[in-house]
Parts: structure tokens; C-alpha cells; sequence
């Protein structure tokens, strides 16, 4: 039975990292006050430097789990532009990838009464993906197995673009993204089964309204949907989070998330809530998510941990970069 559990553990994250290289792991960062995650659009939105930097463990408990730190830059460089950087380190058992990703974004006014705005992003990514056989065993039947085409650590680069629009209008926001647009060249020798078409779409929208006059609450519920055109597999978070404003602008907020693939609506794959606070620069924000499935008796779950800071607070003559929150 022990050894059933260990090889269904490690197909799980040998199938995860199957989809690694599909799409950098999201699971609430973008929830952190940072949609610059989900979106290169939001460059440069907001004041004029964001920093985050994230830290996230997936199924503390389990040898081996996905492990991810990633840091997201973003600052207006005029009145209707921005750009950003992220970088991203990514451990899934013996995959290692280690990738970057520069942005540019365009900010326009529809109409300036109605608070109606629209921007254009693009992205230059570029991903190295590794895998570690130094704890390969050969000659045995304990996983992790010895494969004979692998004979040393395979490495391979991967350059890609994604392109996304977002539409603003008052406290609505509606984010739609095409991820690795461009085709992936495979050496056949190396790399079995490998998908070569890594576009995936991401849809994040959602709306922040005001809570009762001068109570400082904000609300916003929110949804992101991601589809892979390898295979059409796609999820989908449902979020709800609050803010609340004391007179100095700061803030703590709290939320909660839930994720499903999109067959399955009943059978959540993650669920689990968010807490965070803003005082003056510095920003601070923590989620956990249950796992749901049948890894729950194997492990506490996930954890992501958010740092950010935020320089040079300015307003730009153009309210088509004002701050995403109010």
C-alpha cells in the first residue's frame, strides 16, 4: 500500500510537470494587490514602482512538492506607459525551471467622464527548463526511476510572447491574455511526448465597489479563467476579498479563493483564504489553500507568502494609470 501512494505521488507531479513549461504556476499571487501576475496590461498602473516578491510551497508534507519564488517589478516610465520585469524560479520534483519576463504596456482613454479606459500589453519571455537525475535510481524499482534517453541534466531555452488587453471602466476591470504565442521547436532525440503548442488563455476580471459612506471598506469580487489549447484543459478562481481604509490610506484586507477545473465545478481543487495589510511602503500578504483532492490525507496544504514595497508614490496627468485600488 505505502509503495501505491508513493508512485501515485509521483505520477501527480510528474503529470504537473508535464504542463510546467505551459505557464508559470498562479495561484493567488495576482490576489496580492499585484495583477501584473495575471496581466503585463497593469504596467505601470497605480504608483509609479511596485515591487512583490513571492514565496510559495504546494503541498507542504509531500518529498519533493512544487517549490516556487518568483519578483514582479512594474513602473510607469510616462503618463500612459509602463514597463515591468518578473523573475521566477520553479522546482517540481527533478524539473527546474528558471525563466524572465519583460513587459510593456499602453494606457488609453476612451472617455474621460465615464472613467473608460483600455490598454495593450506584450511580453518577451524567456524560460530555461532543466531536469536534475542526480537522484535517479538506477537499476531499481523505487521511484524515481532511471530513464536510458536521459544520460546527463537535459537542458533546453525557450523564447515566447504574450499579448493581453484590458478594459477599465469605473471599478470594473475585464483582463483577456494569449500566453506563449509562438510554437515550440523540439529536438525529437531528447525530449518523448513533449506538447510543442504552449498557448494558453487567461480571462481575470471582476468589480471594486465602495461599502457604506465613510466605513473605508472596499469589495471585490473577482474571477480567473485559464484554457490550454494542448489538450483544452481549464480552471477556474472564484475570489472574494475586502479591504479596510484607515485615514492615512493604509490598509488590511482579507479574502477567500476557489479553484476547480471546469468539469468538475462540484470537486474544488483548492480552497482556502488570504490576509494582508499595506502600511505606508511596505505591503505584506498570506494565503493558504486546502488541498481537496485525494492528496488532502497527505499533506497541510499550500502557502504563499507576499512582500512587496512601493516607491515614489505620484499621480500621473493621466487617470488612465490611477491605482486599481481606490
Amino acid at each position: 500500500m505505502r509503495k501505491l501512494i508513493i508512485y501515485l505521488l509521483l505520477l501527480l507531479v510528474l503529470a504537473k510537470g508535464h504542463g510546467q513549461e505551459l505557464n508559470l504556476p498562479v495561484f493567488t499571487q495576482y490576489l496580492a494587490d499585484n495583477n501584473f501576475v495575471v496581466s503585463p496590461t497593469y504596467a505601470g498602473i497605480g504608483d509609479n514602482l511596485k515591487l512583490r516578491a513571492n514565496g510559495l510551497t504546494q503541498w507542504v508534507g509531500i518529498k519533493d512538492a512544487p517549490d516556487n519564488q518568483s519578483f514582479y517589478a512594474d513602473f510607469r516610465i510616462a503618463d500612459r506607459s509602463g514597463v515591468g520585469v518578473s523573475f521566477y524560479n520553479d522546482k517540481n520534483g527533478n524539473t527546474i525551471q528558471k525563466g524572465a519576463k519583460f513587459s510593456f504596456a499602453h494606457h488609453l482613454i476612451l472617455d474621460y467622464y465615464s472613467k473608460q479606459y483600455l490598454s495593450f500589453g506584450i511580453s518577451y519571455n524567456i524560460n530555461n527548463f532543466r531536469i536534475d537525475i542526480s537522484k535517479f535510481n538506477n537499476g531499481t524499482d523505487q521511484p524515481p526511476v532511471s530513464n536510458p534517453l536521459i544520460t546527463d541534466d537535459r537542458s533546453t531555452n525557450n523564447n515566447n510572447f504574450d499579448v493581453g488587453m484590458l478594459y477599465r471602466n469605473k471599478g470594473f476591470f475585464f483582463s483577456f491574455n494569449a500566453n506563449n504565442i509562438l510554437e515550440k521547436k523540439i529536438d525529437e532525440d531528447i525530449r518523448i511526448a513533449e506538447p510543442n503548442l504552449l498557448l494558453n488563455y487567461q480571462v481575470y476580471s471582476g468589480y471594486t465597489f465602495n461599502g457604506p459612506k465613510k466605513s473605508g471598506l472596499e469589495f471585490e469580487p473577482s474571477i480567473y479563467y485559464q484554457m490550454f489549447s494542448s489538450d483544452n484543459r481549464s480552471s477556474t478562481d472564484l475570489n472574494f476579498k475586502f479591504r479596510k481604509f484607515n485615514r492615512n490610506e493604509d490598509y488590511y484586507w482579507a479574502g477567500v479563493s476557489y479553484r476547480f477545473l471546469n468539469d468538475q465545478f462540484f470537486k474544488p481543487l483548492n480552497l482556502g483564504p488570504m490576509l494582508g495589510f499595506k502600511k505606508d511602503i511596505f505591503y505584506f500578504g498570506y494565503a493558504y489553500q486546502v488541498t481537496m483532492n485525494d492528496l488532502s490525507g497527505y499533506n497541510s496544504g499550500t502557502h504563499v507568502i507576499t512582500i512587496g514595497l512601493e516607491f515614489l508614490q505620484g499621480i500621473s496627468n493621466c487617470p488612465c494609470t490611477q491605482s486599481p485600488v481606490h
